[in-house]
């Protein structure tokens, strides 16, 4: 009886944690975001952003420490490049869309 006591409460608490985490509101994505079929490879030297989507972007890569950089528009198919995270290890922390003059 107690193992049948135990089955039924593990069972339940798995269904309650299932429907608790179904039940949580999902995070909104971040407008700014470059979409996911841009890509970025990040080294110490310099960050490509690999646009393989079929429209163009015009994005720029944020960094940990706040360092600022210029828009870059990327074509279809095109490999752009930024700065990397530098000897010191600032971490790129993603590619972000530019509004059309140039800002986020």
């Amino acid at each position: 009886m107690r193992s049948t006591f135990i089955a039924l409460a593990v069972a339940l608490c798995a269904t309650t944690a299932d429907t608790a985490a179904s039940a949580a509101p999902q995070a909104a994505p971040d407008p700014t975001a470059a979409p996911d079929c841009v890509h970025l490879t990040v080294d110490w030297r310099y960050t490509f952003a690999s646009n393989d989507c079929s429209s163009t972007y015009t994005l720029r890569v944020v960094y940990l420490d706040g360092t600022e950089v210029p828009c870059r528009t990327a074509a279809p198919g095109a490999l752009i490049t930024f700065p990397g995270r530098g000897t010191q290890g600032n971490d790129v922390l993603g590619a972000v869309l530019c509004d059309s003059e140039g800002g986020v």
